[in-house]
């Protein structure tokens, strides 16, 4: 397991903590519980990832801690929008406000614009914020292997699929793919392959987990798909489903961008 201590999310998970204690005071769970059975119906993310190649997760974020504004002209439901037309299978929406300039809000608007489903992307370190996703009207949610123990782990994606949820485990390196495998088989596995201590992008990590994978169990790789190269040596290793969000955002057309890089997803 990587250690996170003087990481940027070390960082970030350590304001979670002082965060979900604030919105707790706000919001009760029995609140949230409420507000979740009231959620407009879930949208299958894993069914959606499992009905394209390449599967694109596209992501909506206007911020990140080491680039700063990613985004000026922010607009989740035009983008929400160009993503769908352009042929994402799904959307990952920002809700951190400190980092990454986010909002709860967001993901109800970019779900209203469109009709793909929308995964909660967040650093959650509670069942709460599970709920809470859904609540939001989020069909999947976020797991990072690095910021949680295994009883987080077990007990949040517990929570996740009682409230119907998907739920996408992040790992980074073998120790944290071993961890993630001790999980439900319906959880999602997504390969960070930046490194957490120094930001560098390395695909051969992808590379190196996909093979301890069953060849049946999907993979989603994240981070540095920045090039039409860099999807040819996944599709090369079987690696079909991508989460990409800065090449996106930082392009005038996200859709356009969204073109140039995979073309046009194939319904299989």
């Amino acid at each position: 397991m990587v250690d996170i201590a003087n990481t940027m999310l070390g960082k970030i998970v350590d304001r979670k903590y002082e965060e979900f204690a604030a919105r707790l005071k706000q919001r009760s769970l029995k609140d949230v519980e409420e507000l979740a059975q009231a959620a407009t119906p879930v949208r299958s993310f894993a069914k959606s990832l499992h009905s394209k190649r390449p599967a694109v997760i596209a992501e909506i974020k206007k911020a990140s801690p080491s680039k700063g504004i990613i985004r000026e002209n922010f607009n989740p439901a035009e983008i929400a929008q160009q993503y769908e037309q352009a042929g994402a299978a799904c959307l990952s929406v920002l809700t951190d406000v400190d980092f990454f300039q986010g909002a709860d809000e967001n993901i109800q608007i970019a779900r209203n614009h469109c009709s793909l489903p929308a995964l909660r992307k967040d650093f959650l370190i509670d069942p709460y914020g599970v709920i809470e996703a859904r609540a939001l009207h989020a069909d999947c949610i976020l797991l990072i292997v690095a910021s949680l123990s295994d009883q987080q782990l077990e007990e949040m994606s517990k929570t996740a699929f009682e409230q119907n949820l998907d739920v996408l485990v992040e790992v980074h390196d073998e120790d944290e793919l071993e961890r993630a495998l001790k999980l439900s088989d319906r959880c999602l596995l997504g390969v960070n392959n930046r490194n957490l201590k120094t930001f560098d992008v390395d695909l051969d990590t992808s590379f190196r987990l996909k093979k301890l994978l069953d060849p049946s169990r999907l993979l989603i790789t994240e981070s540095g798909i920045a090039t039409p190269d860099d999807v040819r040596k996944m599709q090369e290793h079987d690696i079909h489903a991508f989460l990409v969000g800065e090449s996106f955002m930082k392009q005038p057309r996200p859709d356009h961008a969204f073109t140039e890089l995979f073309g046009v997803p194939e319904k299989l």
